[in-house]
């Protein structure tokens, strides 16, 4: 889930920036240290995107800077137990399915992928299903569901390293799994209900 947030701090500002508008040299300057940082409570800082108020500057003795209070937006992203997210595998291996849900990835593990049987084939690089013949690649699109969510504090990060927390999700219940999956259960349905009702007509 994405959702705004404000915070209060400090931001510093180089002599080298005088000259540029300030309220734009602050989101650089916030982006440039907070930008993909996790937090426990927040989620994931994607980018500050506006300065909602800026204090005048103070100077410290032997620092050419100006250091100003601030309140700014920021845009977090934060996964939530039981959300639904729709991704694309970006890599299988022999546990499971790694899945790209926006800034951070998801692991759908062999036991989540469906209630077959499931079996790893290394030369094609899938995930295979004993019974119903499905078949996960990587690049499939599919919809999942957040099992958990765990967050850990990552104060030096950015969001290429955020995505080293991965989202335990599942693909075990309806209307979940891969996007051709989902159709095929649908027209399965469609096609049940028709002869239910062609069945109390007659």
């Amino acid at each position: 889930m994405y959702y705004r947030t404000k915070i209060r701090d400090t931001v510093r500002i180089s002599p080298y920036n005088f000259e540029y508008p300030i309220n734009e040299v602050a989101i650089e300057t916030l982006n440039e240290q907070y930008s993909g940082r996790l937090d426990k409570k927040l989620g994931l800082l994607i980018c500050v995107n506006d300065i909602l108020e800026i204090g005048e500057g103070k100077l410290i003795i032997g620092d050419g800077a100006t250091y100003h209070n601030v309140v700014f937006e920021a845009i977090f992203f934060k996964p939530e137990q039981h959300e639904l997210y729709d991704g694309e595998v970006i890599d299988i291996v022999e546990y499971g399915a790694f899945v790209r849900i926006g800034p951070m990835d998801g692991l759908i593990h062999v036991s989540q992928v469906t209630d077959d049987y499931i079996t790893y084939d290394a030369k094609r690089g899938a995930l295979l299903a004993k019974e119903s013949n499905k078949v996960l690649e990587e690049g499939d699109l599919v919809r999942a569901r957040a099992v958990s969510v765990s967050i850990k504090d990552e104060s030096n990060n950015n969001i290429e390293n955020s995505r080293n927390s991965k989202i335990p999700l599942t693909m075990r219940q309806p209307n979940l799994g891969r996007f051709e999956w989902i159709e095929e259960a649908k027209q399965k349905t469609k096609k049940v209900k028709e002869w239910k009702l062609v069945l109390f007509v007659n």
